[in-house]
C-alpha cells in the first residue's frame, strides 16, 4: 500500500476499491446464476427478475465509483475549473446510465 496517503484518502480509496471488487464478484455470481437459469429453462419471469437485480447491483457500483471519484475531484484542493469539469462529466455519465438512454432490442 502506498505510504503517501493524501490525508487518508488513499486508505479510504483502497478499502472502497476492495469493497467494489467484492460487489463485482457477487454480481459475477449472479450473472453465472442467470446463465444457469437459462440453460435449465427456468421461467422467463424468474430470469428477468434476476437480470433486473443484477442491473440494479451494477448501477449501485457505478454510482459508488462515481461518488468516490467526484469526492476526490471536488476536494478543497481542486481548482474551480476542475470542479466544474467534474460536475459536467458526472452529469453526462448520469444521463448515460439512465434507463433507456441507449437501449434498444438486441443490444
Amino acid at each position: 500500500m502506498p505510504t503517501d496517503t493524501h490525508g487518508g484518502y488513499m486508505e479510504a480509496w483502497m478499502s472502497g476499491n476492495e469493497a467494489t471488487a467484492a460487489r463485482l464478484r457477487r454480481i459475477e455470481g449472479q450473472v453465472k446464476g442467470i446463465q444457469r437459469m437459462l440453460e435449465e429453462g427456468r421461467p422467463c419471469e424468474d430470469v428477468i427478475t434476476q437480470i433486473m437485480a443484477a442491473r440494479a447491483a451494477l448501477d449501485k457500483v457505478a454510482l459508488s465509483v462515481m461518488a468516490e471519484h467526484m469526492e476526490e475531484c471536488l476536494s478543497k484542493t481542486a481548482s474551480s475549473e476542475v470542479k466544474k469539469a467534474t460536475i459536467e462529466r458526472a452529469l453526462t455519465l448520469f444521463l448515460r446510465m439512465s434507463p433507456g438512454a441507449e437501449a434498444s432490442p438486441g443490444k
